[in-house]
């Protein structure tokens, strides 16, 4: 299944979306949100079943993330080894994790704000996890697709001066900037998609930038949410981006954002988003 959030800002309204058009989930849920996720898909299966879905009816040409704000923005680095090359860093051994506060989140399509004075900001397209179960400690990375909801485009926005030469180490000091994770704009329920293998890309201002396959992750969708477990927890709702391919301005061959670029990102199955700079 595919979900989607659509409305103004702070006002979303969650819908399933289908090959007839959009199917209102307000008799459902107040929203696709951890508590949805853990239990509710199963309620839309029934209702989808026996016809007891209205179409959606409300109007609004903006699409938000298709998830309301997660606890968590979890992200993993260097998971692609052409990306680590051009970041000049050797593959790793282990998950490379930092963090998007929450208040990142950002519809696909919303205008993104260029940080006062920033002349670094840097694009990433990513495959987004959904956690749909608690996972604690799991035993496998077998165990751990049980746990994973579905799927999601996201935009891990990041500012370079701030993640690298004033990071004190922490990343995620370029990564928490207002708008700097564009999500959605669909979470397609992990039975719908074959993560192992899906093509991510990226543009700015109609050129090419990355191209790349989730087949080429160092570690896959599975490892990921198995080995975060190993040393916290995830809930229902949390968010987790699993790193990106090749082709961002770190790597010296494009320019950093300015005002005024457009910037698009694709997933195959899950969508497109378009962001203007501003």
């Amino acid at each position: 299944m595919k979900f989607a959030r659509i409305g103004a800002a702070g006002s979303e309204r969650p819908v399933l979306v289908t090959d007839d058009g959009l199917l209102d989930l307000g008799d459902i849920t107040g929203d696709i949100d951890g508590a949805f996720l853990d239990g509710g898909v199963e309620a839309v299966e029934l209702a989808l079943a026996e016809g007891a879905l209205r179409p959606f009816e409300g109007v609004s040409s903006r699409t938000g993330a298709p998830i309301a704000r997660p606890g968590q923005i979890i992200c993993i680095g260097m998971n692609y080894a052409a990306h680590a090359a051009e970041s000049g860093s050797q593959p790793p051994e282990d998950l490379v994790v930092f963090f998007k506060s929450p208040s990142t989140l950002a519809g696909p399509h919303d205008d993104v704000p260029l940080p006062p004075g920033s002349t670094t900001t840097d694009w990433e397209v990513e495959l987004g996890i959904v956690i749909g179960r608690r996972a604690s400690y799991l035993a496998s990375a077998d165990e751990a697709r049980e746990h994973i909801a579905g799927y999601v485009l996201v935009n891990d926005l990041s500012e370079r001066e701030w993640q690298i030469q004033r990071s004190g180490g922490q990343w995620s000091k370029g990564k928490s900037f207002p708008g700097f994770c564009p999500a959605g704009p669909l979470l397609v329920t992990a039975d719908e998609l074959d993560a192992t293998d899906v093509r991510l890309r990226s543009w700015v201002n109609g050129e090419p930038r990355q191209d790349s396959s989730t087949a080429d992750l160092i570690f896959d969708v599975a490892q990921i949410v198995y080995r975060l477990s190993q040393f916290l927890v995830l809930e229902p709702g949390d968010l987790v981006l699993s790193g990106t391919p090749e082709g961002v301005a770190l790597s010296g061959r494009f320019p950093y954002l300015a005002t005024g670029d457009v910037v698009e990102v694709d997933i195959d199955g899950l969508g497109r988003q378009r962001q203007v700079i501003r």
